[in-house]
């Protein structure tokens, strides 16, 4: 009996020690997992007004609410006397392995999710990067499909382009198509500008503004060499670069412009 009464004293002893610390730390864990689920909610509610993709948020929902729960848990055992030096010591190791292990995808997990932050580029956007040049077909977590005017597939890692430099044809909806013409030296220049002029100012996609140009950019050789600079949408960047040097040609040669072509002459001395 005495036995018994000293279990039960002990017991009301060591309830009565840790009951309040106990109470506290479940106290502090509802809260904090209320806050957390409260804070995630917030995170993505601002992602989707920034129009990020849904699929990322789900994930980077999911990611920081897993991070900031570990946390918590981590400060209730701590608050309830159960040492975290170690666990902590373990997780980070982990991580670290983890980290080294998935280092190229990590960045290229990185270099997604700012791509679909900061938006450089869309999908739809006619776009230069790390060397090729095409229309952005896909953004996806890891990679950034495009597809080439050659109706080729390009895959370029998200990581390598988040460090390197992005041209985008697309922003300002309006692209500079370069072309040069080559005239013959017996030839009017003011008649075959106003000729290529006519040709581009009458094409129904080059655009009103910016002003369409056509100027003597050099003397060449054998020719004298006009700088046609109409502008498009770059959706019509090749319609437009195509249509124009056909019908430049055909409106030079109606004009009786002559375009010459290279030649030499050879002198024979007997």
């Amino acid at each position: 009996m005495e036995k018994i009464e000293l279990w039960a004293f002990n017991a009301l002893d060591v309830i009565m020690q840790y009951a309040p610390q106990v109470l506290l730390a479940l106290i502090v864990l509802i809260i904090g997992l209320f806050i957390v689920n409260k804070l995630v909610k917030v995170i993505k509610k601002l992602m989707l007004k920034r129009n990020i993709d849904e699929s990322l948020i789900g994930f980077i929902g999911s990611l920081i609410s897993v991070i900031l729960k570990v946390l918590v848990l981590i400060s209730v055992a701590d608050m309830i006397g159960i040492k975290t030096t170690s666990f902590i010591a373990i997780i980070g190791a982990a991580g670290l392995a983890i980290g080294l292990a998935l280092q190229g995808t990590l960045a290229n997990f990185a270099g997604g999710v700012l791509i679909l932050i900061f938006k450089p580029y869309k999908v739809g956007n006619l776009i230069e990067a790390q060397g090729s040049l095409g229309s952005v077909k896909e953004i996806q977590i890891f990679v950034t499909i495009l597809t080439t005017f050659e109706n080729k597939t390009i895959i370029i890692p998200n990581g390598a382009i988040s460090n390197g430099s992005i041209t985008n044809y697309s922003t300002e909806g309006k692209i500079r198509v370069d072309l040069d013409f080559g005239i013959s030296y017996d030839s009017s220049i003011k008649d075959a500008k106003e000729v290529i002029m006519n040709v581009i100012t009458n094409h129904p996609k080059v655009l009103k503004e910016p002003a369409p140009f056509v100027g003597v950019s050099s003397l060449g050789d054998s020719a004298v060499n006009l700088a046609v600079r109409p502008y498009s949408k770059p959706e019509d960047y090749w319609t437009v670069y195509f249509d124009v040097y056909e019908a430049g040609k055909e409106a030079l040669d109606a004009a009786s412009i002559t375009i010459p072509f290279p030649q030499v002459d050879v002198h024979v001395d007997k």
